[in-house]
């Protein structure tokens, strides 16, 4: 199987077939991500696109779960969604799943409908990046979109029956705008809870910096591990949400690793967050993107 690198996919689906519907990101203007400068985006024909599967379908008979690449697959027409799926289903007797990257507006983009079908298709699960809620980091980290747009988005996807997996980027906001960061992004998840919720620290890949820096207008300065933690302490002791969201901190972007479910796990993993010295954090050669 020859893939058109360079290919990401969550932690999660590592063990997962891959399946390159797309190539790059539809969007690809977020100031602090270099996943795809690299690539012009562009939609793999459906040919291709089942050539592939016959041949992953060869090599993992067995395989159960399924994430199409690139950066936003759900970016594709509804009815071309549904074509890989159903190949996929043909091929993969065993088929329970599958995945792709989202935006928001590829979400928004869909009717209720399309996205009740694609579910009933079994593509159940959406890799969403919220990053934020907070309006002034949205708009400085060029990510094109608006709170109330993401919490639309993820509230239409869980109607639908469709699973979200939402990260936020702890420090994305500087020290300035920190607490508003952690603040205003508990508040977006309490309204429109997530399934799954991670973060991740902030690391702009090698590049990124220039471009990501210009947009605070010299106003931005980073987050020590301490500053981290105490805007990781805010956002947690303030969701709330309605349904059970599983969080996890454990990308190895992280200087703590945390786990739980909220908002049952809260009290706790407030404990382990005041419970943990420097020498309990994962040590600064260990951490990654």
């Amino acid at each position: 199987m020859v893939y058109d690198l360079p290919l990401f996919r969550p932690p999660s689906e590592g063990d997962n077939v891959i399946v390159q519907a797309t190539l790059g990101c539809h969007y690809n203007q977020c100031s602090f991500c270099a996943m795809y400068k690299t690539k012009r985006y562009q939609a793999r024909p459906l040919a291709a696109v089942f050539a592939d599967i016959d041949v992953l379908a060869d090599l993992r008979p067995e395989a159960h779960k399924v994430f199409l690449a690139d950066g936003d697959a759900f970016t594709l027409p509804t009815e071309d969604l549904l074509a890989i799926a159903a190949h996929l289903a043909a091929r993969f007797p065993n088929l329970q799943r599958i995945s792709a990257y989202a935006t928001p507006a590829d979400l928004l983009g869909k009717s209720p409908d399309d996205l009740l079908r694609l579910r009933q298709a079994r593509l159940s699960l959406a890799y969403v990046g919220i990053e934020s809620g907070a309006a002034e980091v949205l708009r400085r980290v060029r990510k094109g979109a608006s709170a109330d747009g993401i919490a639309d988005a993820l509230t239409r996807a869980r109607t639908a029956g469709i699973k979200v997996s939402a990260t936020v980027i702890l420090g994305l906001g500087g020290r300035r705008l920190s607490q508003q960061h952690a603040s205003d992004t508990a508040r977006l998840i309490n309204r429109a809870p997530p399934h799954f919720l991670s973060t991740l620290q902030l690391m702009l890949p090698v590049g990124t910096a220039p471009d990501f820096l210009a947009r605070w207008d010299g106003d931005f300065a980073f987050l020590d591990d301490d500053a981290v933690l105490a805007e990781q302490r805010t956002l947690i002791a303030a969701l709330d949400p309605p349904h059970p969201v599983i969080f996890r901190s454990n990308h190895a972007s992280n200087c703590l690793a945390l786990a739980g479910t909220l908002p049952r796990d809260r009290g706790r993993l407030l404990a382990d967050i005041d419970g943990t010295g420097q020498d309990g954090l994962r040590p600064a050669w260990l951490r990654g993107l």
